[in-house]
């Protein structure tokens, strides 16, 4: 299993005997991983609230984060900042927990209003870091744009008649002799 590029973690146990809320705030080594990882020019700032409570078997892990990015304008090629914010809320349970999602059914029913089903941990640790990662992720705009910038289609060539040619190899006849 490959070390994930951020990482805080607390148990179920912990999390059942007292809900946890911490802030978490990336470092500079940190961020510019994250920055790789996610495909922008730089990560200037990480900063999420996130608390775990008991929820059934397992945790539901909710939080707030803001970051500072540096992307590259996918129309004018620069580079340019903007903060993007996410809250978010998601629900873990342990491995053979009733409430986790079956995969025995071919059959998938979705709600597109409803809650997503709840993650299925490898074990008993629930990696707080790693959600905050994961929902920065989804904020970051695979096509950023500058502000203001505006796609500006290149002009229209007319194609060229066949007697604009052969005019112009005439030009260059009777130029050259």
């Amino acid at each position: 299993m490959d070390k994930p590029i951020w990482s805080h973690t607390v148990t179920l146990a912990d999390i059942a005997r007292q809900p946890q809320a911490v802030t978490l705030s990336a470092d500079g080594a940190t961020r510019v991983a994250i920055a790789r990882e996610l495909g922008l020019e730089r990560l200037n700032s990480l900063v999420a609230n996130v608390r775990a409570r008991p929820w059934l078997d397992g945790a539901e892990i909710s939080g707030a984060l803001e970051a500072e990015v540096t992307q590259i304008c996918s129309l004018s090629g620069e580079p340019f900042d903007s903060v993007l914010r996410s809250d978010f809320t998601v629900r873990a349970v342990p491995e053979g927990s009733d409430a986790a999602p079956s995969s025995d059914s071919a059959e998938v029913d979705i709600d597109p209003e409803g809650d997503d089903p709840p993650d299925v941990l490898a074990g008993d640790r629930v990696d707080l870091a790693a959600y905050v990662v994961e929902h920065l992720a989804l904020e970051v705009d695979p096509f950023p744009r500058r502000p203001g910038a505006v796609f500006e289609p290149p002009p229209e060539e007319a194609p060229a008649s066949p007697f604009a040619v052969l005019t112009q190899l005439r030009r260059d006849e009777t130029s050259g002799s």
